[in-house]
């Protein structure tokens, strides 16, 4: 059963522990790609640099391309519900959130592929 981890770093090392972390960079590259804002993290990224760099992209992002930020967000499939719980009065930390947010929603897509394949 799927029991999403409660943050970015416990969701890291899950992804790691199932040996599905390379999958989940190359989902994330791949719908990053979809949604024509490109991203290329590369298989020999660590997982605290994907966590430093997934925040800086989806907060400059929030700030500078909004409209492409909801497109991104609309092709992962983030639950629009979560979304509207988090409060922006501060950038930073909703950009910390919402990459949490998209990595949960990665994690799940590459982690039913694999128990169900």
């Amino acid at each position: 059963m799927f029991i999403a981890p409660q943050n970015t770093d416990l969701l890291l090392q899950e992804a790691e522990k199932e040996v599905l972390y390379l999958n989940l960079i190359e989902q994330i590259n791949k719908d990053f790609n979809l949604a024509n804002e490109g991203v290329d993290f590369p298989m020999s990224i660590s997982p605290e640099e994907l966590k430093i760099q997934m925040h800086e992209k989806v907060y400059r992002m929030i700030q500078y391309k909004f409209a492409e930020y909801l497109n991104l967000l609309y092709i992962i499939d983030v639950s629009e519900a979560e979304i509207k719980k988090l409060d922006g009065s501060d950038l930073v930390i909703l950009a910390e959130q919402v990459s949490f947010l998209i990595l949960k929603r990665e994690w799940q897509k590459v982690w039913f592929r694999n128990f169900y394949k």
